[in-house]
């Protein structure tokens, strides 16, 4: 099942780098704030490449993105902080409501990232730097032309049982983007 997995989230990740062949992004990530049960942090910035790919539903708009970030997450460790930092790649299928003309979107993607060390905290251990970076989500756009976006978004972050111990992390994170 993992390695199913793995074959399924490369494949999807090369189909998203190819979907898009010019590479100048159209979104940065403005502010990006995550927070977990139990005190861990995560504070996100990066950018996003759209697809050619769009797809019109019976009541709705299929249109993906590829983001590639960088994430700062600071952890309580015998009662200091301790801060890792997070790269990720993660395709994103919206979903855009009303045959696309809502302004009202869900969202979601399986991606990747690395961390620049083992990522622990007082309740957690990681066993891996690579790891899955799942997301999904909703939110709104504003502005005359939809440049503004505002969402929710909860992200799982593990290995997908690579290796033990996995046993993840969760964030809810509080999603700002601006199309230029």
């Amino acid at each position: 099942m993992n390695k199913l997995r793995l074959g399924f989230m490369l494949a999807f990740a090369l189909a998203a780098a190819g979907a898009r062949a010019d590479w100048a992004p159209s979104t940065a990530f403005v502010a990006e704030g995550g927070v977990t049960a139990h005190g861990t942090y995560s504070l996100t910035a990066g950018v996003a490449w759209p697809w050619a790919w769009r797809r019109v539903s019976h009541s709705g708009e299929w249109t993906g993105t590829t983001e590639a970030f960088v994430s700062r997450w600071s952890a309580k460790i015998g009662g200091e902080r301790e801060g890792f930092t997070q790269v990720g790649l993660l395709p994103v299928v919206r979903y855009r409501f009303d045959h696309g003309r809502s302004d009202w979107f869900a969202e979601g993607g399986i991606g990747v990232s690395y961390m620049d060390r083992l990522y622990r905290s007082d309740r957690k251990e990681f066993s891996t730097r690579f790891n899955f970076h799942d997301a999904i989500g909703a939110g709104r756009s504003f502005g005359a032309r939809r440049e503004h976006e505002l969402s929710l978004r909860f992200v799982h972050v593990s290995n997908g049982g690579i290796k033990e111990p996995n046993p993840g992390e969760n964030f809810v994170q509080l999603h700002y983007a601006r199309q230029f």
